[in-house]
């Protein structure tokens, strides 16, 4: 059932912006700076993109599974709205109280703080004196811009995903003319064997973690014009074009650095482009991913407030979260609210233990959400679905048995974050039915 007025959001979003934002959401930093740490957990080159080339699978696998909820239910909120339908207002509230009002700030004041100091890198001042403000002022300026709704939003950012593209487009020249007369010897590494089933596995995690992000259009889904044809083929059409730019990313790391070299670098990208082009090259990939974690700001701004708004209109939130302003159809006060409380954190420097708090609640909410694909499909008969995920139940259990065992092997790694996530989500409990219980009274009264 829909909380929001039909006409709160206006579908303004076409295919091609829809498109972007699947791109921009799951490309951050971490294809620049991820590849080091699992060729540490590799012994070759092969393993390595064999081991991106099984995360994109599963990462596709999850996208078509999001492409038939977004589909089913084309409206703002995502998975919450899944959730709520499926399984109850308390589990959506749980997914929200975890996401919207902690991953979300979280990860924007982290990314934020890493464009500030790479735009510092890039501008050549001291990032101990600017970092702060920078990064506080690009999460100002973002919200100011998607103040006047999802068509300015979006138009800052197709520009920030065209740059970031244009930066492992950069990359993988780099890499490529550097070893143009060995490329075979990329996939080789100096290992005498392969690596151990565990480290392989565990190398996964940060793989997955890179693909992240791919559902912040199914947030954004009330503001996407023709939804039920647009998100597949959205989805599907961005997030192949994440494997195929990261496959080919890593394969121009390989070329370049090689595999020892690649695992023992602290900045892949900055050392590949510092090879051909000196300190001018790793000055102009700063910019590339400052470019690209601004750009990924902007789409958790935007996706996180939707579903702020949404919790809003259900009452589970304050209800002026829950208002999108007649004018420019934009959720304001969620946006400001949203914005300054990752200013917040930012400011205070505490979001980088929040994120690991959050991480197993954010991976829980995949699996749940894409859990809610077979109540759907059993209770919802009678509905039209415009798009089926091809080889169902098959995807999503692979999706969801998959995940589930990252959850657990990382849980294994870090049990203290583990125990953590799910003591906040536990929390939002009492949480949950004091809102209630205060908005019952404000009702009677």
């Amino acid at each position: 059932m829909l909380t929001e007025p039909a006409n709160a959001y206006a579908r303004r979003l076409n295919s091609w912006d829809a498109a972007m934002i699947v791109i921009g959401g799951v490309i951050g930093a971490g294809i620049f700076l991820t590849p080091a740490t699992v060729a540490q957990h590799t012994s070759s080159g092969l393993e390595l993109l064999v081991l991106w080339a099984i995360g994109g699978g599963l990462t596709l696998a999850g996208v078509l599974c999001y492409a038939e909820l977004g589909a089913r239910r084309p409206q703002a909120g995502g998975i919450y709205v899944y959730l709520r339908e499926a399984f109850g207002l308390l589990p959506a509230f749980l997914f929200g109280w975890t996401m919207a009002l902690i991953n979300y700030p979280g990860s924007v004041a982290a990314v934020a703080t890493m464009f500030a100091e790479y735009l510092c890198t890039a501008l050549g001042v001291a990032p101990q004196l600017y970092v702060k403000p920078v990064a506080v002022g690009a999460i100002v300026f973002i919200v100011g811009i998607n103040l006047f709704g999802i068509r300015a939003g979006a138009w800052m950012q197709n520009v920030f995903t065209v740059l970031k593209l244009a930066a492992i487009a950069l990359l993988v020249i780099t890499g490529l003319v550097l070893a143009y007369e060995q490329l075979g010897l990329a996939l080789i590494g100096e290992a005498a064997k392969p690596a151990s089933t565990w480290a392989f596995a565990g190398a996964l995690l940060p793989v997955l973690f890179s693909y992240g992000g791919f559902h912040y259009l199914n947030d954004l889904a009330g503001e996407v014009r023709n939804p039920q044809r647009t998100l597949p083929r959205a989805l599907g059409m961005g997030m192949a074009g994440v494997v195929i730019c990261y496959l080919l990313a890593n394969y121009a790391y390989l070329a370049g650095l090689g595999h020892a070299g690649l695992a023992g670098s602290g900045a892949p990208a900055a050392d590949l482009m510092r090879l051909l082009f000196g300190a001018r090259g790793a000055t102009v990939i700063a910019v590339g991913i400052a470019c690209s974690t601004f750009g990924y700001c902007s789409i958790a701004i935007a996706g996180g407030a939707r579903v702020l708004q949404t919790m809003g209109a259900d009452g589970v939130f304050f209800r002026a979260a829950g208002r999108v302003d007649p004018r420019t159809r934009a959720p304001q006060v969620a946006l400001a609210l949203l914005g300054a409380w990752a200013v917040v954190l930012t400011l205070s420097g505490t979001f980088g233990q929040l994120l690991n708090y959050t991480t197993v609640g954010e991976w829980l909410g995949h699996v749940f959400g894409i859990g809610t694909l077979f109540w759907y499909r059993k209770h919802v008969i009678d509905e039209p679905a415009p798009y089926r995920v091809p080889f169902y139940p098959l995807l999503p259990l692979i999706f969801v048995i998959t995940v589930f065992g990252v959850i657990v092997a990382s849980a294994i790694h870090a049990p203290g974050d583990a125990g953590m996530s799910l003591l906040i989500i536990a929390l939002g409990v009492p949480v949950y039915y004091g809102w209630q219980h205060c908005s019952h009274k404000h009702h009677a009264a």
